[in-house]
């Protein structure tokens, strides 16, 4: 009896153990989606609905999922459409995921298409969010065609501060000026590639919504 009293201790410790390091915020990923609002980039909300079910579906226990719009002017929290820290407990987690679910379907249904693209704005305010989580692995998705419209007198020629960060650029498709000229298309990510290794940051794309593994790789 002794020796079984011995066992379920060292058991239980060891639960407590694995507990508290899936717990500890460095070993968790951080999570923040930006989807593009502009012009007729909105139509293509249902396939950034599928990119938020693969997220929702496959996140751990412990990490974070943030999903804001790129509107006109990104740098603000109101533009937060949803975000969730999931529990460890399975009944509480699935209810945050059908809970996440719903109000993503809500904004998808009812979403009404910016004039401008702010996405220094939203990556900037990413940023900020993600580093708050204190997440050991952050990763910023955009669901975005990458090109920037700015309404009249805004700023971001500030640097971006991406050490530790990874930025996925999702569904990267082109315009019809791309069609007539490719190489504003290939520009186009060549420039947001150089602005987010400059400021320390990964930068992949991933054109094939088949193939969504990398984010959490």
């Amino acid at each position: 009896m002794k020796q079984l009293n011995n066992i379920l201790s060292v058991l239980a410790l060891m639960t407590l153990l694995v507990s508290c390091s899936k717990h500890n915020p460095q070993r968790d990923h951080g999570l923040y989606m930006l989807i593009d609002t502009s012009g007729t980039y909105a139509k293509e909300l249902k396939e950034a609905q599928k990119i938020i079910e693969f997220v929702i579906r496959e996140i751990d226990p412990g990490d974070t999922f943030a999903v804001q719009r790129i509107d006109s002017g990104s740098f603000s929290e109101k533009d937060i459409v949803f975000s969730q820290t999931f529990d460890t407990r399975p009944i509480q987690a699935g209810q945050q995921r059908s809970e996440f679910r719903k109000v993503i379907d809500n904004f998808v249904r009812n979403v009404r298409a910016s004039s401008y693209t702010d996405i220094s704005g939203g990556l900037l305010q990413g940023i900020q969010y993600l580093n708050e989580t204190g997440a050991g692995r952050k990763t910023i998705l955009i669901f975005s065609d990458m090109k920037e419209e700015l309404p009249k007198g805004y700023n971001r020629d500030v640097p971006l501060q991406l050490n530790g960060f990874r930025v996925i650029a999702l569904n990267v498709t082109k315009l019809k000026s791309d069609n007539f000229n490719p190489d504003e298309y290939f520009s186009r990510l060549k420039e947001w590639k150089q602005k987010v290794e400059a400021g320390g940051g990964e930068w992949i794309v991933i054109n094939d919504l088949k193939r969504l593994d990398p984010i959490f790789h």
